[in-house]
């Protein structure tokens, strides 16, 4: 963990990210797992630039009335202990704040939904348990356990959610798919996104699945979650 959080990016409108809102996404550098898949891997390294916080704050007030809300993105936004504060400050502006996060850090998510800080929270689901510590590029003994916490953390949260999975078709097939929509049976959302290649993608031998397997997938993951989606069809 890390006290003061910094920020590394900034998309200044984003209609995607944030369901049903106009919103801007914040970056913070820094992340606790390793995927091979990672669109934002430059996050990672040590000579990353920031931004002054003065000078987003400066844009969010100058937004106010123009955008709904601020996705807090990254890397992995729940290795600060100052995220509340950021959050606190960005609340007090009149935003909604949707929080991306991988579920590694299940009391920081705890903390931030008991302080009323998350409007909306989009959790990574990797892959199925028995393929998580691969998908997620750490050892094999690799602890699923916190995972599962935040999962149920945000589902009897009462604050709007999404889970999600990345869809590489190297990482997957028809069993990983119905193990990690099993992990979350239940649950109000779900989207299946297809893998895209990336310059900043460490792994480049990656592929998207085909539209008929992601087809396939996708009625096999509605068989445990039946609100189930491919992001962008």
């Amino acid at each position: 963990m890390e006290k003061y959080i910094k920020i590394s990016g900034i998309q200044k409108l984003t209609l995607l990210d944030y369901p049903e809102h106009t919103a801007c996404t914040l970056f913070v550098p820094g992340c606790n797992l390793r995927c091979p898949f990672c669109h934002n891997s430059e996050l990672l390294q040590s000579d990353c630039e920031f931004y002054d916080e003065k000078e987003i704050f400066a844009f969010l007030e100058k937004r106010k009335g123009v955008l709904e809300g601020v996705c807090i993105t990254g890397g992995e936004p729940t290795l600060y202990t100052d995220l509340p504060r950021l959050l606190s400050d960005i609340k007090k502006l009149g935003y909604r704040v949707k929080l991306d996060t991988n579920g590694y850090n299940p009391s920081a998510v705890d903390n931030l939904i008991r302080r009323g800080l998350l409007d909306y929270i989009a959790m990574d689901v990797k892959n199925s348990p028995e393929r998580y510590a691969e998908t997620v590029g750490l050892p094999a003994h690799f602890d699923i356990s916190p995972i599962l916490e935040s999962r149920n953390i945000i589902m009897s949260s009462g604050v709007d959610y999404e889970f999600r999975t990345t869809v590489a078709a190297e990482l997957f097939d028809e069993e990983s798919i119905a193990g990690a929509a099993k992990m979350i049976a239940g649950a109000n959302k779900y989207f299946l996104q297809y893998f895209v290649m990336r310059d900043t993608v460490p792994s480049k031998t990656l592929t998207p699945p085909t539209q008929e397997t992601m087809h396939r997938y996708l009625d096999i993951a509605r068989e445990f979650v039946p609100n189930t989606e491919i992001r962008g069809e």
